[in-house]
């Protein structure tokens, strides 16, 4: 019985000792690496425990949430950090993994920023592909197409026929041709933006596109001002972007940038509050807001309640026909292999305050 005994405290201390751990579903060095690693280092000192990062990479990053999903959420001190490119791959990819089923520490609501080769004619852009990237290509498109049609099939003709898109390019391998001026165009999320775009005295911002608000508009990033794609469409084409392409785009970079960069747990996580309490400690600590954003820049924290409310902001998106246009523009333009996944697509009664409302930002 005493045997038994301690070897229940061993458990119970070891248990309560034991790290945080963040899964990341990338490959050491990968942007979501290194934005966890940035953040577990200002966290720890707020949290009173170690965070150490394990990563479970794979294709299109879906292997390692997959994994959080079906083995790992039900550990209380394991945290899920999860990126946009997850959030697209939730729209159009047979995934396991379900935001719903989870407690929100906080996300980061966050931008992509794409940046181009001074001086290159980005009416015919060369870009590298993958699924992460889909917002960049409706974006690219609508610049360079203008308003001449609203229609799915317009845009789709009009894409093959300006971008080139480049198959088969690993981040390194699309940082690397950018600098080289093999691409002409390229995006990182900001902490990437600032490490391997500002430093090029050959690159330049081309478009980013804006900070989701709760409302669902999207606002310009203090951080890159006028450089909206609605701002210079608007700019270019006389006429602010409408009509059933930029529903689906408006889906798809709403579910990449305003889920960029998350923490959540599995519903019912114990620790969820102590977290979402250091979480919050950091967010408003002086240093620690100076030291993210150095190398961040400057970003809302939608923490607890408030970033599931932003997912569920986000799970209202979802439309028919901006799911099926997605999934349209994903097959016939960029080749990607898509879904439609009926299940995602609820029936929302729009807020009486949100009628009418301006939804470009």
């Amino acid at each position: 019985m005493k045997k038994l005994i301690a070897l229940c405290l061993m458990a119970f201390t070891t248990s309560a000792l034991a790290d945080y751990i963040f899964v990341v579903p990338q490959k050491p060095g990968a942007g979501t690496s290194q934005w966890a690693q940035i953040i577990a280092t200002q966290l720890e000192p707020f949290l009173g425990e170690n965070i150490t990062i394990k990563h479970i990479p794979g294709a299109r990053d879906i292997p390692g949430f997959n994994e959080f999903h079906n083995s790992l959420r039900t550990s209380d001190k394991i945290v899920m950090v999860s990126h946009g490119g997850n959030g697209v791959s939730f729209l159009q990819e047979n995934v396991d993994y379900d935001y719903n089923d989870y407690d929100s520490i906080g996300l980061m609501n966050l931008n992509i920023i794409a940046g181009k080769a001074i001086g290159a004619d980005m009416t015919h852009p060369s870009f590298a592909a993958g699924s992460g990237m889909v917002p960049e290509a409706f974006a690219m498109t609508m610049l360079i197409c203008g308003n001449k049609s609203t229609s799915i099939d317009y845009y789709i003709a009009c894409f093959k026929e300006h971008v080139t898109w480049v198959n088969g390019m690993s981040g390194g391998e699309r940082r690397l041709a950018f600098k080289r001026g093999e691409l002409n165009g390229t995006r990182e999320n900001p902490a990437a933006y600032k490490k391997h775009v500002e430093p090029n005295d050959k690159a330049e911002i081309w478009f980013h596109h804006g900070i989701l608000q709760a409302d669902g508009s999207h606002a310009d990033d203090p951080n890159y001002p006028g450089f909206q794609l609605e701002i210079l469409f608007e700019e270019l084409w006389d006429a602010p972007p409408s009509g059933e392409f930029y529903d689906a785009y408006k889906l798809v970079k709403s579910f990449r940038d305003g889920m960029q960069k998350a923490l959540w747990v599995n519903k019912g996580n114990p620790n969820a509050f102590v977290l979402q309490n250091a979480l919050q400690a950091m967010a408003q600590d002086p240093d620690a807001i100076a030291a993210i954003e150095a190398k961040v820049g400057k970003y809302e924290w939608k923490i607890g309640a408030d970033g599931d409310a932003h997912r569920d902001t986000l799970m209202s998106f979802i439309t028919e026909d901006a799911l099926r246009n997605l999934i349209k523009f994903n097959t016939e333009a960029l080749g990607l292999a898509s879904i439609f996944k009926d299940h995602l697509v609820i029936e929302v009664e729009v807020p009486t305050q949100l009628e009418g409302t301006d939804l470009r930002g």
